[in-house]
């Protein structure tokens, strides 16, 4: 699948990274049972090109995961002056982390980012902390009403046998 796709440069990585540590919130796309897709908005925080998100886990969002890991994931960040926009959509695999002290780690990052968590974490008492790693990277630019893609491979496509926890960045 990501055979004709060229791989992420190190620019590409660069200006993906700084613009999802300046954006708080990302649309995510999971496979529904009935093989419908469902988006939602989650909070997240990134290493690299590697996302972090809290769900309920008696969400439909969590399900739909469990059943079918691979996701999709698009950040798009506010207009500039001339109503000119930048974003990224992402093809990969989440999975749950489960060690507690990456949790706790994260978790403290999660404080950190959002002093205000209660906005952006599931009401729910039981939650799940899931990473999300892309295997596809969509560039998006938006300049003077025309879009401009430019779409990058990372590692293994999605719905490869490759654990999440493998890709490198």
């Amino acid at each position: 699948m990501t055979g004709d796709i060229p791989p992420i440069h190190d620019r590409a990585v660069e200006a993906v990274a700084a613009l999802l540590e300046r954006e708080r919130l990302m649309s995510v796309a999971t496979n529904r049972p009935d093989g419908w897709p469902q988006v939602t908005t989650v909070g997240y925080i990134a290493e690299g090109l590697r996302l972090y998100f809290v769900i309920a886990r008696k969400s439909q969002k969590f399900r739909n995961l469990q059943a079918d890991p691979r996701m999709s994931a698009a950040v798009r960040a506010g207009h500039g002056p001339a109503g000119d926009a930048v974003g990224v959509s992402f093809a990969g695999l989440a999975e749950e982390v489960v060690e507690p002290a990456a949790v706790e780690r994260l978790n403290q990052q999660v404080i950190a980012r959002f002093p205000d968590v209660h906005i952006y974490c599931p009401g729910d008492d039981s939650v799940a902390v899931m990473a999300f790693s892309p295997s596809i990277v969509t560039a998006v630019s938006v300049i003077g009403g025309r879009s401009h893609a430019e779409t990058f491979s990372i590692g293994d496509p999605p719905g490869s046998t490759r654990s999440p926890e493998t890709v490198l960045f």
